[in-house]
């Protein structure tokens, strides 16, 4: 094999010949999370090892992604059909087929530092290899644990007459994997970095592009551009887009925002859209559900109600569908620029990135960022953002513009003046978003694809050093990041504002905490930026309902001393520097009113919350039901939608998945609400209104018992979810946005 080469391979076989022919027997493989694994490079290295009891394989990642799987007859039923549509031509990993079925060979190992929330719950062998590392240490990790080979998924394009190579949608760790993998090799150890090069892969800016030397081997041809892995979408309850709600008014104008994947991220930009579409319907919102006067203070400061007119800017380790969604809507618009000088003047009002005023370079040299008498790098500098016009170059002290020299010695004010006819009309080289990783449904990686290289070039991408913290360009990453919300979510929180993310009381892992710390900690160190953790305020339903506020838990993601802003759909907790007992009573004001007195009683009597305290009386009414009465009137008028971006389900298919949701929460909460649901449905007539629903799970003419009873299932689900009625058709709302 030979080291840096960028040697392009069609046959996967022969380059895992290579690599364990180089490498030996024992290898460590490391490879992104996510979307960025190399399916048919790892597949190989995994059939090897199966076949050869001699070889041993550590494989380490994260977040595996797996195609759904349907359980019962009645998901099967609903689900094949979609997962058909949605996953033909995916590849899926051989070793996670094995993994679920326990059935491993004993010299392959899988330690994986992040993994979707609750999947790895009731295995034991997930647990006790979980490496719980932060997303900024992961590289080190791996490293210590002794990786010698490494691969990603790569995106290629064709520029100026060269192939070069996107990180694409995994720059996170690629980047310090790389780099740091050829400091090994210096040392004298034997490493082997692949390439897996798939067409379909949008090609990204930012730190992503790199050359074929980069890697030792690239695979590449048809057989690599498979289809890439799409999550569905999940559904977007009403407390969910309540949570959106509290959140947006904290969101300010002109700042910068972080959200994640899911549900609870589509709620956020639903809020921030509709603040910014529908202002008035907004403000009708905020004022019906008391946001605006009992946060009237909070909003002030540190938040915003008005429309986007300066937009955001997006700090994010996951670039999300949620902020294509904003940028579609001109949300996430506001421009940064790797420039010290140029960003103190934006951030000072003293330059507007689409017009840049005659008097620049004056202001530019008041900040020392060129000399008097411009330098050849001054000149590249100006150049590079469009502050000076294309088409020009330099020479000896002198720029030209075809046959007409213009002095570069600006200690003359008659040349600084002269100069001026040489501006550029807009700052270049501005991005809106910096991610460190992305993964999408196809809509949003076909959006990234369909767009021109010039837009695309937007959305930076760079490695989560860069992005999850300020560490090596503090005052830069700081200017840029102004006015930050860092907005992320928890499973449980304490009276006394701690987190629990990622483990349960019992020490088993959910998922793993990724990056939130990092972002924490940013967030305390930034002296305008807030910290937002979302926190649904109960889990479960029927009498197995639990509350997410609790008043201590046996673990802790992010300590009290770093709280700062806790919210539910019941309100906000505005907990930062404030005293334990304020801190409490904050707390327990977002939560449900259900849990409220006995949070109260071990408060007092823990003598953490004075004796004679109560709970202010607008505080005492957070029920499921209150945010119902809020938010269903406005459904009718189209907002709030159970998906509000679309989704790769049909109107019927969306409706049916909701319905049997809800009823398999009944199942679990209250058997005997199920029982006596299914028996009084067992002798009820099947509704004019269910036919189309029957009809796509092909109940509608059942032959067997087992396809009767199920008919009669999915009839209860639909009355329970209230979706029978003479008059009522399937919902419509999301079609539109569906097909687009």
């Amino acid at each position: 094999m030979k080291e840096n080469s960028g040697m392009i391979y069609d046959d996967v076989a022969k380059c895992v010949d290579e690599v364990i022919h180089y490498i030996g027997k024992d290898i460590t493989f490391a490879m992104t999370l996510a979307l960025g694994k190399p399916v048919q490079f790892i597949n190989e290295l995994y059939r090897r090892a199966k076949k050869d009891p001699e070889m041993k394989l550590k494989i380490i990642t994260a977040l595996s992604l797996e195609i759904p799987k349907a359980g019962s007859e009645l998901e099967k039923r609903l689900m094949q059909p979609i997962l058909d549509r949605v996953f033909t031509g995916v590849p899926e990993f051989d070793y996670m087929y094995d993994f679920r079925a326990g059935t491993l060979p004993k010299n392959v190992e899988l330690y994986e530092f992040y993994s979707k929330a609750g999947s790895m719950l009731n295995n034991p062998m997930a647990q006790q290899l979980h490496l719980s590392s932060h997303y900024t240490h992961v590289v080190r990790d791996a490293i210590a644990l002794g990786t010698n080979v490494f691969g990603e998924l790569i995106g290629y394009k064709e520029i100026k007459g060269k192939t070069l190579y996107s990180m694409a949608c995994n720059t996170d760790i690629s980047l310090e994997a790389v780099r740091k993998m050829k400091e090994m090799r210096a040392s004298g150890r034997k490493i082997a970095i692949i390439g897996e090069a798939n067409k379909n892969m949008p090609f990204m800016y930012g730190d992503a592009v790199v050359e074929a030397e980069t890697y030792d081997m690239i695979l590449k041809g048809p057989q690599y551009d498979y289809e890439l892995f799409c999550p569905p979408k999940d559904s977007v309850a009403l407390t969910d887009h309540m949570i959106g709600i509290n959140v947006s008014p904290l969101i300010k104008d002109g700042g910068t925002i972080q959200v994640g994947i899911g549900a609870l991220g589509d709620a956020i930009v639903s809020g921030l859209i509709l603040r910014n579409e529908h202002n008035a319907l907004y403000q009708e919102i905020l004022n019906k559900a008391g946001i605006n006067k009992r946060y009237k203070d909070l909003i002030s400061r540190w938040g915003d109600t008005g429309t986007f007119k300066k937009g955001l800017y997006g700090s994010s380790e996951m670039f999300v569908d949620a902020f294509m969604q904003m940028y579609k809507n001109k949300i996430l618009k506001r421009k940064v620029f790797d420039s010290i000088p140029l960003m103190k003047l934006i951030n000072a009002g003293k330059l507007d990135p689409t017009n840049i005023p005659d008097d620049i370079i004056d202001k530019l040299l008041e900040l020392k960022a060129v000399h008097k008498k411009l330098k050849k790098k001054d000149f590249d500098f100006l150049t590079e953002f469009g502050i000076l016009k294309n088409g020009l170059s330099y020479e000896n002290y002198w720029i030209l513009d075809g046959k007409t020299r213009y002095s570069a010695d600006l200690n003359d004010e008659k040349n600084r003046l002269e100069i001026r006819k040489l501006l550029g009309k807009k700052l270049l080289q501005g991005t809106v978003i910096l991610g460190a990783f992305f993964l999408g449904p196809k809509a949003f990686y076909h959006a990234l694809n369909n767009m021109s290289d010039e837009e695309r070039q937007l959305f930076a991408m760079s490695s989560v050093e860069k992005v999850n913290q300020l560490y090596g360009e503090e005052e830069l990453r700081t200017l840029q990041r102004k006015d930050a919300r860092f907005i992320n979510t928890g499973m449980v929180a304490s009276v006394y504002g701690a987190i629990a993310s990622d483990q349960l009381e019992s020490g088993q892992v959910v998922s793993g905490i990724g990056g939130q710390y990092n972002f924490v900690a940013m967030g305390h160190v930034l002296p305008d930026s807030r910290v937002i953790i979302m926190i649904k305020s109960t889990r479960g339903s029927g009498k197995s309902v639990k509350s997410n506020i609790v008043f201590n838990y046996g673990h802790c993601s992010i300590p009290k001393h770093m709280k700062d802003i806790v919210v539910t759909e019941y309100g906000i907790a505005d907990i930062r520097s404030k005293p334990e007992k304020q801190v409490i009573a904050e707390m327990i004001n977002i939560a449900d009113s259900r849990f409220q007195p006995q949070l109260v009683e071990q408060a007092k009597k823990a003598g953490k919350l004075p004796i004679d305290y109560e709970i202010p009386e607008e505080y005492r009414n957070n029920t499921p039901q209150k945010i119902r009465d809020l938010l269903k009137p406005y459904q009718s008028q189209g907002l709030f939608p159970q998906f509000p971006f679309g989704t790769d389900l049909s109107d019927i298919e969306a409706t049916l998945a909701g319905a049997l949701k809800g009823l398999k929460g009944i199942a679990k909460g209250s058997r005997l609400k199920m029982t006596r649901g299914m028996i009084l449905e067992l002798f009820r007539p099947i509704p004019e209104s269910a036919q189309l629903y029957l009809e796509r799970m092909k109940l509608l003419n059942p032959s067997t018992m087992n396809e009767k009873f199920m008919r009669k299932t999915v009839v209860f689900a639909l009355r329970n979810a209230n979706l029978l009625h003479p008059s009522l058709q399937p919902p419509l709302q999301i079609s539109n946005q569906m097909r687009g």
